[in-house]
């Protein structure tokens, strides 16, 4: 794998990080960071994690710490990685729980009239998180968070909110701790911030974590705004914290620090836009312009900027169709060959199928595996042999992975190749 990631598993290691003599992280035991203050006479909790498991590894956790009943618990933002071990820090306490009143971007939450696809966005989920993927083989972390997290229960403990925050700025005294909940719109747009004044505690939970943000995830979101997440790092930087709790990472001490990577995360997202708006006015389709926009290099090397979760490229494209829709200016797009269609015309033209297999062995051979992917999906597109290119294919998608930086780009080559796999088997396809 990327020598990068080969890190990770040392630096998610589980760790309960004291951010004040009463406010307590637990880091490294899920995908999402779970947050504990203790007050006069009980505890708050700060988002739940994703699994009932890892809610009860890191209440035993808290525990130590306290036994002081649980009076509250504050959602930061809908998604499920956040919210599904509510029940477990809940217990028999009936606490309050707390979140934001605008709804939830999450279509996997979500009860709507309008159902949208869950069949696609639940495959397409377990491929960008590697559920599933052996540890560490396969899985060693998934960008902002460890591989070997315990899944049983996801999804499982979810508690339906008690209290809505409406207000963009909304006071509250908890067990006598004064907190302040502030809407703060990036990663989703019902995200609230968490400010402790009286400590210069920013939980800033998912506008913040120490990767290239994740403007577009290809589990499938609707478009992300970029210039609001973008203005919340203003937000974030204007209350000059000592301490910023992130959602997935390890908190970041220092006021200088911390305005040193918010500035950064403002400038990163403000690049991209300001680069792929100019390309759009200058007529640049899509891929042109994923393919041409980069971060500056002072931006692209910082340790909080490297794509091992967000990727530009991907960014690009979201901000493209967000904000001018699937046409990409190009007349010939407006009427494009069926895939099948497409597949058996280039097909003929390269000379038939045996010269593609012959310019596929060649790409292999010179790790030109993006070359390789696109041929054989030509002739799965025409069902030539068709056991044969998938199982080629998926050996494709493995030599490609072992490459990638980015951990979500990583698991769904893998994943991917185990479905074709047994796809192939099914049709009893040999290489």
């Amino acid at each position: 794998m990327h020598p990068e990631l080969k890190q990770h598993p040392e630096y998610f290691s589980r760790e309960i990080i004291p951010l004040a003599d009463n406010v307590f992280m637990a880091f490294g035991f899920a995908a999402s960071n779970v947050y504990m203050i203790v007050g006069d006479e009980s505890v708050t909790i700060i988002d739940t994690t994703e699994t009932t498991a890892a809610a009860s590894n890191i209440l035993a956790e808290f525990r130590k710490i306290t036994d002081k009943p649980v009076a509250n618990i504050i959602l930061t933002h809908s998604h499920r990685d956040h919210v599904s071990g509510a029940s477990v820090f809940a217990g028999d306490d009936s606490p309050e729980v707390i979140t934001s009143a605008k709804g939830s971007e999450d279509p996997l939450i979500e009860d709507t009239p309008h159902p949208r696809a869950k069949l696609a966005m639940q495959a397409r989920t377990k491929r960008q998180f590697g559920i599933g993927l052996s540890y560490p083989e396969e899985i060693i972390g998934i960008g902002v968070g460890p591989g070997d997290r315990p899944l049983q229960g996801m999804g499982a403990g979810m508690l339906p909110a008690t209290r809505l925050i409406s207000e963009d700025r909304t006071r509250v005294t908890l067990s006598g701790i004064d907190l302040e909940l502030v809407m703060a719109p990036g990663e989703t747009p019902d995200h609230m911030v968490v400010w402790y004044p009286e400590r210069k505690i920013l939980l800033s939970c998912d506008n913040f974590y120490r990767s290239f943000p994740n403007l577009y995830a290809i589990r499938g979101t609707a478009y992300r705004e970029f210039d609001t997440w973008a203005d919340t790092m203003d937000l974030l930087m204007a209350f000059e914290p000592a301490v910023l709790g992130p959602g997935h990472t390890r908190p970041v001490f220092g006021t200088s620090e911390i305005q040193s990577v918010l500035t950064d995360y403002r400038d990163a997202i403000r690049h991209v836009v300001t680069a792929t708006r100019q390309g759009m006015d200058r007529g640049l389709t899509i891929e042109e312009l994923a393919h041409s926009v980069k971060l500056p290099p002072e931006l692209a090397e910082k340790p909080h900027l490297r794509e091992y979760y967000g990727r530009v490229d991907f960014a690009v494209r979201a901000y493209f169709v967000g904000t001018m829709g699937w046409f990409d200016g190009n007349p010939t797009s407006l009427g494009a060959l069926a895939p099948a269609e497409e597949a058996e015309r280039v097909i003929r033209l390269a000379g038939g199928v045996e010269a593609v297999w012959t310019e596929i062995g060649k790409a292999r051979a010179d790790s030109d595996f993006q070359w390789a992917l696109q041929l054989l999906d030509r002739l799965i597109q025409i069902e030539h042999e068709a056991g044969r290119a998938r199982l080629a294919k998926a050996d494709v998608l493995r030599e490609h992975a072992v490459g990638q930086i980015n951990c979500p780009t990583r698991h769904y080559y893998i994943q991917s190749a185990k479905e074709l796999e047994q796809q192939a088997g099914e049709q009893g396809g040999d290489v």
